[in-house]
């Protein structure tokens, strides 16, 4: 089952950094197995994979053990540098192995002389990943089969979720350093593993040389409480077409068009079009949850976002194609690259949701998130797990780079400077026409290898505000040229 279609478009979001109570005791060194050749999706080169064995339960190490996958990318020179980059995905429930495409992407530079680590977290990709089977059909069923279905997966699985918390990943990344006999790490994270990275420096502050944080979690942000950051980058986006000659001509009604599909959309609009994907008549109800989730994900690329002005205005014709063509993008290449939806679930149930106060969500109101804040404390009482007492953050010393982009609609530069208060050493930029992500897009590949080589000196960052603002999609044709 796919976390996209029952807890809409908001698995890249992050929480607070659940760090340790207190310093963390040391368990035994994990295992490593020995380092093989292998490809895997997303890299056209072969690897080293292997993988570390460390406790399921660190409160009874001699117990159950779960083995961890780790994919290291070797520095291009052979005198490389000693201390690697620990890659941490995002989610929570995404895998270092399903973000290998940023080896040619924002890592290309670091490479040259570093190692880079990719770390499956517990419940991940290749480590024991917690997720259900998507049905046949779910497309056409209706919000509540779907979360009945998710239910009936959570009660069929025997695994303690009370294991799969941030703090314990925490001690698997130290767990992932010393089986594989590196001194100091570097870390780089990105979405929830912004909070992992900051929960693993906390914990194990002498093991972190620095931080690179992309798309910076809050030490206090709860996930379902979202609504604020993505009204204001859905507003942001409705004020620039509003600005654009082009856009304000071709939708020049947009904000009244969203608010009518919404509204259509919760009432539970009855749908018959030619499916995109197979040309063949299809019905089904487009509900508000899947309306919402889907506008909501679109929002996190800007040159996504920018589309989406042509599929509300699309929608609203009544040609729901376009829409449902995006809305279909999560299941098309999701597959094994999926977010793990239990994971995720075992992570926000422990340490959000108990949070979730009711001054907090009438602080927070708005329709765009609403779906989720509503349905996952009913999903979390069916998982079951203990909660994670909050606590207050430490000190970071450790140099660190925190990116934000202005346009994020979950992880926004406020986030980042409510971050950076508990972190001395942090130099924080922000990319005006960047989204949930930064560390890919122009120069920034070349800031991170110079803020790596010295950490304590501060950067020559102007290159980011040259990264340009993709154009208005206008109509079928695609953006403007």
């Amino acid at each position: 089952m796919k976390i996209r279609t029952i807890l809409p478009a908001l698995f890249a979001l992050m929480a607070s950094s659940a760090a340790l109570p207190g310093p963390a005791a040391a368990a035994p060194a994990g295992k490593a197995s020995a380092a093989r050749s292998c490809h895997l999706p997303g890299a056209e080169e072969s690897l080293r994979c292997l993988s570390v064995s460390v406790p399921l339960d660190y409160a009874k190490p001699d117990s159950a053990s779960l083995k961890l996958h780790v994919t290291v990318a070797p520095a291009f020179r052979e005198s490389a540098r000693p201390d690697p980059l620990f890659v941490l995905a995002g989610g929570p429930g995404q895998a270092g192995s399903d973000v290998l495409p940023l080896l040619s992407a924002a890592f290309k530079r670091v490479r040259a002389t570093r190692d880079i680590v990719f770390i499956d977290q517990r419940g991940t990709g290749l480590s024991g990943k917690l997720d259900c089977e998507s049905p046949p059909n779910e497309e056409m069923m209706s919000d509540a089969e779907i979360e009945a279905e998710l239910r009936r997966c959570i009660g069929k699985k025997t695994v303690p979720f009370s294991v799969y918390t941030t703090a314990v990943a925490a001690r698997d990344v130290e767990q992932v350093r010393r089986a594989l006999g590196y001194g100091k790490v570097n870390v780089w994270g990105g979405s929830y593993g912004t909070r992992l990275g900051q929960a693993y420096a906390r914990a194990f502050p002498d093991s972190v040389r620095s931080l690179v944080l992309d798309g910076v979690t809050a030490p206090d942000q709860v996930i379902p409480a979202g609504g604020r950051d993505g009204q204001a980058a859905l507003d942001k986006l409705f004020a620039q077409c509003e600005s654009d000659a082009a856009c304000r001509k071709a939708y020049p009604n947009l904000r009244a068009e969203f608010d009518a599909l919404a509204a259509r959309a919760e009432a539970g609009q009855k749908l018959t079009i030619v499916d995109p994907r197979t040309a063949q008549p299809v019905s089904f109800t487009m509900t508000g949850p899947r309306f919402l989730g889907t506008v909501h994900n679109i929002l996190y690329s800007p040159a996504d976002a920018r589309r989406l002005p042509f599929l509300l205005h699309s929608a609203y014709q009544g040609r729901w194609e376009p829409f449902i063509a995006r809305h279909n993008i999560a299941g098309d290449f999701a597959s094994d690259a999926s977010t793990a939806t239990l994971l995720y679930l075992a992570v926000v149930c422990a340490e959000d949701v108990p949070r979730m106060t009711p001054a907090l969500m009438k602080d927070d109101a708005s329709k765009l998130t609403r779906p989720l804040a509503d349905r996952i404390p009913g999903l979390c009482k069916t998982l079951n797990v203990p909660a994670v007492p909050y606590a207050e953050p430490t000190a970071i010393q450790a140099p660190a780079l925190l990116l934000s982009g202005a346009l994020d609609p979950v992880t926004p530069p406020r986030r980042a400077e409510a971050a950076a208060r508990h972190m001395p050493k942090a130099q924080q930029f922000v990319v005006a026409n960047a989204g949930h992500g930064v560390s890919q897009l122009g120069c920034a590949p070349r800031l991170l290898r110079d803020f790596l080589d010295r950490p304590a000196i501060p950067l020559e960052a102007k290159c980011l505000s040259e990264i340009p603002a993709p154009t208005f999609q206008l109509g079928s044709a695609g953006p403007q040229p």
